[in-house]
């Protein structure tokens, strides 16, 4: 279940559309060192690997439509036995044209030749300053040189653009093959979290519930999509915990936030439900103004409504339902706009999901216009209320009684929007 090569073809074909008479620069991700010289495991950048499907490092994609014959190139790693005895088998330069469909390919120790034939006639750069700041360097230096020689030549480029402008929203959009690896993505996701809730019990611990959720992505050939949260009790409340150390208690709410990586496309699940099967009466109240926030969410998510619109919809019902039980007082109009519900819910309501767990695109145009959700856009729904040990309530707002505190809930799914409304791709996980 791969991204064929034709797909590859047209993705580089819309974006030299809109690049016209520039030249777009891609550097692949570099390598990360875990400890000493021990690397983990390699993961392309996202954008490198939509425009060429290539996973190696030390890569550098052109894309050159004003060019006469060369308007993808590669360079890449060269074929070396020695290095391939003890890093793996590359493509090399001739399978960079072979496999990869680029029109040119050399070694990577001649990019700095070779590159100033595919920008000293464009009129501007396009490149993203990512991680590697060697390389950042190295594109200042040479648009630096091609200005300072531009009155001698009358041509190059006289701006470098941030590529990810003209290009994310491209990304935005999946195609029915990105769809189909994501489905797989989502059904393993759900598979592991089917699991996680059969196998979770009193007096075992997070890190065995979170072997469980990586075996099953192992067994079917896919990976954690980013660190599992596997988070009992009170742990429910840190947004980012993945410490995963502690004991399964009765009456413990688990709330785990996993998904799986397929080819590079992610799912990206949350559930909470009660260790021993049955929810306290506290816990059951905040999980039912949680649920009927995401359910409520969902529905907004349709074509044509803005970003925001479903974010709005989850916290109306997240500051009712507070209120309701008192943990909130005032006018609800007041305390949203004010953000008095922050310290029992602090964060977005979702974000884009692809290539990257937090997905390339725009959500805002300026200050005021928001995107506007269109078919074939995949977000994350997934609303929460954090009750922790020790929380705070902004001033003028009640204290919290000791029996909501160390309750945490988030309940998050995967949508597709589509022309009649959404698709909610995570839905064999029960909620």
């Amino acid at each position: 279940m791969t991204i064929t090569q034709s797909e590859y073809r047209q993705r580089r074909a819309t974006l030299m559309e809109k690049i016209g008479t520039g030249t777009a620069i891609f550097r692949s991700a570099p390598s990360a060192v875990m400890h000493n010289d021990v690397e983990y495991n390699y993961r392309q950048d996202s954008d490198f690997y939509y425009l060429t499907g290539f996973n190696e490092p030390q890569a550098v994609a052109i894309l050159a439509p004003h060019h006469p014959e060369h308007k993808f190139v590669l360079f890449v790693q060269d074929k070396d036995p020695e290095k391939e005895t003890w890093h793996g088998y590359l493509h090399g330069v001739d399978g960079a044209k072979a496999l990869f469909g680029a029109d040119e390919a050399y070694p990577i120790g001649e990019l700095k030749e070779k590159l100033p034939q595919y920008v000293t006639e464009c009129d501007r750069l396009y490149y993203h300053f990512g991680r590697d700041k060697g390389f950042n360097d190295r594109i200042i230096s040479l648009w630096q040189e091609l200005i300072k020689t531009y009155s001698k030549r009358g041509t190059g480029p006289k701006a470098i653009y941030d590529s990810n402008f003209i290009f994310h929203p491209q990304r935005m959009i999946k195609s029915p093959g990105e769809l189909e690896i994501i489905r797989k993505a989502m059904k393993l996701s759900a598979e592991a979290h089917n699991r996680a809730r059969e196998f979770a019990q009193v007096g075992r611990y997070e890190y065995e519930i979170q072997a469980e959720i990586e075996h099953t992505f192992a067994l079917a050939g896919g990976g954690p999509a980013y660190p599992s949260i596997v988070a009992s009790g009170p742990n429910a409340c840190i947004l980012h915990y993945v410490e995963n150390r502690r004991q399964l208690q009765d009456n413990d709410l688990l709330l785990i936030d996993a998904g799986c990586s397929v080819g590079y496309y992610n799912g990206d699940i949350t559930r909470t439900f009660p260790v021993n099967g049955k929810f306290t009466p506290e816990q059951k109240t905040i999980y039912d103004i949680v649920l009927q926030a995401q359910l409520k969410a969902i529905e907004a998510v349709k074509t044509g409504e803005p970003y925001h619109k479903f974010h709005d919809v989850a916290v109306r019902v997240i500051v009712e339902g507070l209120m309701d039980l008192g943990l909130l007082t005032g006018a609800i109009e007041e305390i949203i706009k004010e953000e008095k519900y922050k310290p029992f819910y602090m964060h977005k309501t979702g974000h884009w999901l692809g290539l990257d767990v937090h997905d390339a695109g725009l959500y805002k145009h300026g200050k005021e216009i928001w995107q506007t959700l269109q078919p074939g856009q995949v977000l994350t729904v997934e609303p929460g209320i954090y009750i922790g040990p020790n929380i705070k309530p902004v001033e003028g707002q009640p204290e919290v009684p000791e029996k909501w505190r160390g309750i945490g809930v988030r309940i998050e799914d995967d949508v597709l929007v589509t022309e009649s409304g959404n698709e909610v791709l995570t839905a064999e996980v029960p909620k």
